[in-house]
């Protein structure tokens, strides 16, 4: 299990993986922060990305602010920063 810090901008023009800032993960969606919409986007996002299923993520702090806590279940802390580095 795993906890991923990132900062979400909503309305961007498409979706993706911005990069680190320190601990923290900068993520775009495309989706206006509306009924949920960008949190689904960037978990739709997050679970591509480290080739998991969508049920394996959940927001545990932050669902209606841009900074945002992620559990992640399945991976380790290391796993999560190797398969969402640029050479991972």
């Amino acid at each position: 299990m795993a906890y991923l810090k990132v900062r979400v901008t909503p309305s961007a023009g498409r979706d993706a993986l911005v990069g680190w800032q320190g601990n923290l993960l900068r993520i775009k969606v495309a989706a206006a922060p509306e009924k949920g919409r960008a949190n689904e986007a960037v978990l739709k996002l997050l679970a591509a990305a480290l080739e998991l299923p969508s049920g394996a993520l959940r927001i545990v702090r932050g669902a209606s602010s841009r900074d945002k806590v992620i559990l992640i279940d399945g991976l380790t802390d290391v796993d999560v920063q190797r398969r969402l580095s640029p050479a991972g």
